[in-house]
């Protein structure tokens, strides 16, 4: 389903006459001022009543060096050159975006990089120093914005804050400008990388800078796909909101920098613990869903359908939680009437990126409500199988309440559930599963044993079963298929083929005091058909299945 069927078109009554400006976004990292501002609380993480937009247009402004600057108004839509917004402009001011009447849409042309990122001059060492408080971009609930390239990101630098905090009824839409007729010349509708998608930079750790530079304030970490920076000594920091937020059809492939070097549809770099992100539905990315660089975010509710590669992407050493998580992968129809593949792994996971050290350890998160649904195809962006989760680099975890489906598999081990690289498996004794299912037709990859080699494996593994190693709490299950597991589609079953007993409220909150109580496996129970958890992945689901 494309958005330009759900919102009403609006006729291009002026032309753009903003002069733009372009290039490649260049900002050089520096020396910091790491303080952060503690008395800036986020007000904004509640639900509440969506504002009844105004008849009248209101475009977004802000106080730059030459005056204020302003969207143009075209009907009921904004539009914003790169004069606004683009590649060589940072806002360092606060900017709002209402919701527009009508269906009215906030049109870029360009990246829109809240705050200050750094100095252009690569010898410049000394003279920036990182705000401690920045400006805030706030969107309204039920504003949309909409991009046309795949320059045109949101940057949310160190210091700076994104208050995006839609509601049920009203949610924020980030999403392509191809998605709505208007904007759309060519007439082929929007897909994967039409535009760059979210990136937070904050001020968390990250193993990809060493300690001397942490303690120095020099910690500079770089973010894939553009060039901006992240990182510092303060796991709690505040990156403000994201709340009821959809994002759909961001991303791009290998950039500049090569294979890696790539652009998702939200990026969290070294972002801390009071920032929110809750209520999220990503859709048709290209690359990554949502990737965790370091820092310790939590987020809860987030729904990922038809990712290229993969859904969830942990690494550089993120401590944070996870709790209610529902991805599916599939297939979707191209504008020229092709069928695609859409997803890689649900989860890659790596514990390092850089070097870890008793300051900025190896990825160790607390994830539990897990829904993954694989298929038996081949990803488009990779070429690599649907996998469920892909272990690399040490990475350590708690799993509580987790359910993995696939379908009958007929590619042998390239579409088993479970996926284990040799460094992956190093650091296994720390992988938990409690109360979880695996409904798989092959669940591990390679041989049913852990490796023999000492140097690979705990000892207490070496040779041991895969299964047994999965079964070690006592509370999981492995069923060899995944065809009675599921309720219309995105339900977990409570009763036969599953046995195993929900991690109850107590147990939970004893691994991790940010989970709520759940008594089911899986990211929604089959009893549950009107909360607003249960609508928000009915919602996502049945226009990703009509995409």
């Amino acid at each position: 389903m494309q958005l330009k069927h759900i919102f009403s078109a609006t006729t291009i009554t002026a032309a753009l006459v903003l002069a733009g400006c372009g290039g490649d976004i260049n900002i050089t990292p520096t020396v910091n001022d790491n303080s952060t501002d503690s008395s800036q609380v986020n007000s904004n993480n509640t639900t509440t009543t969506a504002p009844t937009p105004v008849e009248e247009v209101e475009c977004a402004s802000y106080e730059g060096s030459s005056g204020l600057i302003a969207g143009l108004k075209v009907g009921d839509d904004c539009l914003y050159n790169t004069s606004f917004a683009g590649a060589n402009v940072q806002i360092t001011e606060n900017v709002t975006f209402n919701a527009l009447p009508n269906g009215g849409v906030h049109k870029f042309d360009g990246a829109l990089q809240i705050g200050a990122d750094g100095q252009t001059d690569p010898s410049d060492t000394t003279a920036f120093t990182i705000p401690a408080v920045g400006p805030t971009m706030t969107v309204e609930a039920g504003a949309t914005l909409a991009f046309s390239s795949g320059e045109a990101i949101v940057r949310i630098a160190r210091g700076a804050k994104i208050q995006a905090v839609g509601t049920a009824d009203a949610p924020i839409t980030f999403t392509s400008a191809k998605a709505f007729d208007r904007f759309d010349t060519v007439g082929n509708g929007p897909q994967y990388a039409d535009w760059g998608g979210i990136i937070i930079n904050g001020l968390g750790i990250t193993d990809q800078c060493e300690d001397a530079q942490r303690d120095a304030g020099t910690c500079n970490a770089p973010s894939e796909g553009i060039v901006s920076y992240y990182g510092g000594t303060d796991n709690a920091d505040d990156s403000g909101a994201l709340n009821f937020v959809k994002i759909w059809y961001a991303g791009s492939g290998p950039r500049t920098g090569g294979e890696g070097d790539d652009l998702n549809s939200l990026t969290l770099n070294a972002v801390g613990s009071r920032t929110s992100v809750d209520y999220i539905h990503i859709h048709q990315g290209f690359d990554d869903g949502i990737e965790i660089f370091g820092g310790a975010v939590n987020m809860k509710r987030v729904v990922v359908t038809d990712t290229q590669d993969d859904s969830f992407d942990f690494d550089a050493g993120w401590q944070g939680a996870a709790q209610f998580l529902f991805v599916q992968h599939g297939t979707v129809t191209l504008a020229d009437g092709s069928v695609v593949n859409m997803g890689n792994g649900g989860f890659e996971q790596d514990g390092k990126k850089g070097t870890t050290t008793a300051t900025a350890p190896s990825s160790f998160p607390d994830i539990a409500n897990v829904t993954v649904i694989t298929t038996d195809a081949t990803s488009v962006r990779d070429e690599d199988d649907s996998l469920a989760m892909k272990f690399d680099d040490g990475f350590q975890a708690n799993y509580l309440n987790v359910l993995v489906v696939d379908p009958a598999s007929t590619n042998g081990d390239d579409t088993a559930c479970f996926n284990f690289s040799t460094d992956g498996q190093n650091k296994v004794d720390g992988i938990t599963f409690n109360n979880s299912v695996i409904a798989c037709s092959n669940v591990f990859n390679g041989d049913a044993t852990f490796t023999t080699d000492a140097s690979e494996v705990p000892a207490a593994l070496l040779g041991t079963a895969k299964a047994d190693w999965f079964a070690s709490s006592g509370t999981t299950e492995v069923l060899a298929s995944g065809s009675d597991v599921l309720v219309a589609g995105i339900h977990t079953r409570t009763g036969a083929p599953i046995t195993v007993t929900p991690a109850t409220a107590a147990e939970l909150t004893a691994v991790n005091p940010f989970f709520e109580a759940a008594s089911f496996i899986g990211a929604l129970p089959d009893t549950d058909t009107s909360s607003a958890w249960y609508n928000w992945v009915n919602t996502a689901v049945t226009a990703a299945n009509a995409d």
